[in-house]
């Protein structure tokens, strides 16, 4: 593949204390073969050895760049720091405790040029907390409209490659919510799809501490997020019992992976 065929990818990486996790995570950006791209690491005021770690990357290879913020502002405001910084024309998300498979971006920009499409995604795979891989992945779907992503987000967010024009308009700000799924419908309620690639390119890391983990704040937090977008609370209560039974099926699957 021609490298600058696509352009410049901008990869934002928002980072709080992630020193267990973050080389793994840059390692796997850093491996694509699509090489055309900057690595932005916003480092949220972390206390460990996260920046130092990233200054050793980035003294070896010019397309990773830390930057601080001024204070601890959470993962909403250290993601649009990074968004700000942001030279290139797409944009893809990648957490800090997260890896990517080697052909993710690659892959994603050969659906591109065939669907002309402004958002893409890919299924996931999951490891435990210690980095142990889970038998069992997420499938994606070829194409998902507004409504279907309503009654799940199968849209994971470091799986996510976006036009930057298109990510910037519909930013969200706000840790009651998951504001990266409050994106996503934002864009798609324009009427647009969001195309998938059906292989485990991201590897997704299940960790009890995360924004997610406890189960009823996250359906509280869903919940927020449909309020977000507009949907009025008989509405909102329709598509929370889908995300319940989906969520449930999900991570039922992950359970018994984990046990085999």
């Amino acid at each position: 593949m021609m490298q600058n065929d696509f352009g410049l990818i901008s990869i934002i990486m928002a980072a709080y204390n992630a020193e267990k996790t973050i080389e793994q995570a840059i390692n796997s950006v850093l491996s694509q073969t699509y090489t055309n791209f900057e690595l932005l690491v916003v480092n949220d005021c972390s206390t460990d050895r996260t920046a130092e770690l990233v200054k050793s990357i980035a003294a070896k290879d010019s397309r990773v760049r830390l930057i601080s913020n001024v204070k601890n502002s959470g993962v909403s405001y250290t993601r649009k720091h990074g968004l700000e910084e942001a030279r290139g024309s797409w944009i893809a998300i990648l957490d800090s405790d997260d890896a990517w498979a080697q052909e993710k971006l690659e892959k994603q920009i050969k659906l591109q040029k065939k669907t002309n499409a402004d958002l893409l995604f890919t299924g996931s795979a999951f490891m435990d907390a210690d980095g142990k891989p889970i038998d069992w992945y997420l499938r994606a779907p070829s194409e998902v409209t507004y409504r279907q992503l309503l009654k799940q987000n199968v849209l994971s967010n470091s799986s996510a490659l976006v036009r930057k024009a298109l990510y910037a308009k519909n930013y969200a700000v706000g840790d009651g919510m998951h504001e990266d799924f409050a994106i996503w419908l934002s864009i798609l309620k324009e009427g647009k799809k969001a195309y998938g690639v059906d292989e485990p390119l991201l590897i997704y890391r299940i960790a009890r501490s995360s924004k997610s983990g406890n189960k009823f704040k996250a359906a509280k937090m869903n919940w927020n997020t449909y309020r977000y977008v507009g949907l009025n609370p008989i509405e909102a209560a329709y598509y929370e019992g889908w995300y319940m039974v989906n969520g449930f099926l999900k991570y039922r699957n992950i359970r018994d992976s984990k046990k085999k």
